[in-house]
């Protein structure tokens, strides 16, 4: 048996004249958590459609467990469970109502279906809730329970496409949880987010970005060995002053800085500002936040994070500020 779940070698999709998946390649090892990271419209799900079967490649090749995604859709969806962003749950039916309709679609019936049910439901944290319809239950749980209906077959592969949208941090902690649970029990998963923070909770990952796989890697090299300059976190005052203060340092036409910054962008309360050699502006930096009477509590140069490592590697191409782009582009 193939050490990899998934092997993909340059898979291209087009709607008309637009490519919505341009040439990606990459592997899955079995057993591990796989993520795609990147903004709405960047081509993730429809890489997901295409090795399910439900989209046909321009061109390329990919298989999943083995099996070849155009001549063999069928055998793959029979060992593989999918979860997207909306849930596919049944409002009108009760939880236990649900798992039924599931298990039984998945060919899964009597005593199996029984003892499958009351491990997805134990799994879920769904005790005592079974009688609910799945229209009172909050984002979380039915989260949880969509987990649950797609792990009902015990499929090998499973393929979540942005299964924690809209969801809290807490029930998405919640859920990441499950996964790691059932990764080490021996499931491959594959998961779409555009979420940073759940990205550096995948084993390896691949940044995507107009329909292109930028870098990949595990979290940690990614942000050791992609990060093109440093990064300059500021902790002061008036940070909607600083930021214009930095822009304007960062321009060569009003005297700035020769060469100017990278990247100059808000992160919550804090400020980031990106070059290479960016420590030697320190000086200069604090004086002119100072002249302009912003008060800096702290500033160091930092680890990049994801998204830094993101920001700088789009930089180059049009719309780098994906991120947020409306649902439903003909991409996604």
């Amino acid at each position: 048996m193939s050490g990899y779940a998934v092997k993909v070698v340059n898979l291209t999709k087009r709607f008309g004249d637009f490519t919505a998946v341009d040439g990606v390649t990459f592997n899955i090892r079995r057993g591990e958590i796989f993520g795609f990271l990147g903004p709405n419209g960047a081509g993730k799900t429809t890489t997901i459609r295409m090795l399910l079967g439900l989209l046909r490649p321009a061109s390329g090749h990919a298989t999943v467990l083995g099996y070849d995604i155009v001549r063999q859709s069928e055998e793959i969806r029979k060992h593989i469970g999918y979860m997207s962003q909306r849930f596919n749950l049944y409002r009108d039916l009760t939880v236990s109502e649900n798992l039924d309709f599931y298990g039984r679609t998945y060919g899964v019936r009597g005593k199996r279906l029984r003892e499958r049910k009351q491990f997805a439901i134990e799994m879920a944290g769904l005790e005592g809730r079974e009688r609910e319809l799945t229209r009172n239950l909050s984002g979380g749980w039915k989260q949880r329970l969509a987990l649950g209906a797609a792990i009902l077959h015990e499929p090998e592969m499973l393929l979540l496409d942005e299964p924690t949208a809209g969801v809290d941090p807490i029930s998405r902690r919640a859920f990441w949880d499950l996964l790691y649970r059932l990764a080490e029990d021996g499931t491959t998963i594959l998961v779409t987010t555009h979420y940073m923070d759940e990205a550096e909770h995948c084993q390896d990952l691949a940044l995507i970005h107009n329909g292109r796989i930028i870098t990949q890697g595990s979290p940690e090299e990614i942000k050791l060995h992609e990060m093109q300059g440093q990064v300059l976190e500021i902790d002061c005052t008036r940070p909607d002053v600083a930021i214009g203060v930095l822009r304007q340092l960062a321009s060569p036409l009003v005297g700035g800085i020769e060469g100017g910054f990278d990247e100059v962008a808000l992160y919550g309360a804090l400020i980031h500002v990106v070059a290479e050699g960016i420590a030697e502006y320190k000086p200069r930096i604090a004086q002119a936040l100072t002249e302009a009477g912003v008060q800096v509590h702290v500033m160091g140069v930092i680890a990049p994070s994801l998204e830094d490592v993101f920001i700088s590697n789009v930089r180059n191409n049009s719309d780098p500020s994906g991120f947020g782009k409306p649902e439903g582009s003909p991409q996604e």
